[in-house]
């Protein structure tokens, strides 16, 4: 992270809803507190009390012109047409000795080819698309999305209110791990032309996990911070998108771990961060500060922005809070803003 350049105070507005929804849905305001700081050194962030988070044409035929009237009409080539016609065969007809006509049925084996009308094509065969999930290690899901009939198509991933945007390879495939929110995991695939595919996959072992998700809209440059157990800034429990660790801390019950999910360059991109820490296999007591941080930028100055945090703990239930917020003016770029209680603090005791 760069050095903080000065401390501003923000207006905004905060919303927070309960419930299971799609993104962006709007709910009940309340509170959070913010403060606008710039980009830490490994010393304490400082942080305000006031509440900052609120055809192209024709050329048409010209008509003959006839020359001055004259005792003659002026002479009119003769024009030859060709004319063609299709050879008929001779008909017989038929003596008084040849004997009674007798009528022959049509044999279709028997006429020429050419003959026959030219055959119709198949129409396109329907693009398959295909979904697959399988449960991994950490309460998490490979997810894998083909069709080889849209590459490099824009896709987004549904789960359980969560959804993300991703990018088809050359040959039509997605492949991406994805932390799963329910047990009974359920992902969606849809495309830009609706056409799509529907994926489960059973993940036992969300039971032992804490997960928080902070998803959103555009590139507006939200990230989750985690520090475990009073880790300064910088410090090895400091977890963000700069130190996101991997599951292996969480196999061992030391720490937790945060995944990206969406692709940046995607049309009109969903990008989420989720962060997953191992409770009922903690190796130690002690509090996760977690905290929302967005950087003021050219694309995202004195603009509303908007966002949404999902928090799915041990005993499985799921909550919502939805966030808009007023950023400052562009004087302010390079600026950070840190809102404290978008997300709840989270409480490890060991058994």
């Amino acid at each position: 992270m760069v050095n903080k350049r000065r401390i501003i105070t923000v207006g905004g507005t905060l919303m927070c809803a309960l419930g299971i929804g799609y993104f962006m849905q709007m709910g009940a305001p309340a509170g959070a507190s913010a403060a606008a700081v710039s980009p830490p050194p490994p010393a304490p962030r400082i942080k305000d009390g006031g509440t900052g988070v609120t055809q192209s044409g024709f050329t048409p035929l010209t008509a003959p012109v006839l020359p001055p009237d004259s005792a003659e009409p002026p002479a009119i080539p003769a024009v030859t047409m060709p004319v063609t016609t299709p050879a008929l065969a001779p008909v017989e007809t038929p003596s008084a000795d040849a004997g009674p006509v007798v009528p022959v049925a049509f044999d279709p084996a028997a006429a020429d080819d050419a003959d026959a009308p030219a055959a119709i094509a198949d129409p396109a065969p329907a693009c398959d698309i295909i979904a697959t999930a399988e449960a991994e290690a950490g309460a998490m899901a490979r997810v894998t999305v083909s069709a080889a009939c849209l590459p490099g198509e824009r896709v987004v991933i549904h789960h359980n209110g969560m959804m993300f945007t991703e990018i088809t390879d050359a040959e039509g495939r997605v492949e991406v791990s994805v932390p799963a929110l329910a047990e009974m995991a359920v992902f969606i695939a849809e495309f830009g032309s609706g056409d799509g595919a529907v994926a489960i996959a059973e993940v036992s072992s969300l039971a032992f996990y804490d997960r928080v998700v902070l998803q959103w809209a555009e590139n507006v440059s939200f990230h989750v911070h985690a520090r475990e157990f009073g880790a300064e800034y910088g410090a090895d429990g400091h977890v963000w998108a700069g130190a996101a660790r991997d599951m292996t801390a969480a196999a061992l019950g030391e720490g937790g771990f945060l995944t990206v999910l969406g692709n940046p360059d995607a049309f009109a991109p969903r990008l989420a961060e989720v962060y997953t820490f191992p409770t009922a296999t903690a190796a130690r007591d002690g509090n996760i500060d977690l905290t929302v941080e967005t950087e003021i930028t050219a694309d995202n100055c004195g603009r509303l922005i908007e966002a949404q945090a999902l928090e799915i703990r041990a005993e499985g239930e799921l909550r919502t809070r939805d966030l808009s917020l007023n950023m400052p003016n562009c004087d302010a770029i390079g600026d950070f803003l840190v809102l404290n209680n978008l997300m709840d603090d989270l409480k490890i005791a060991t058994k």
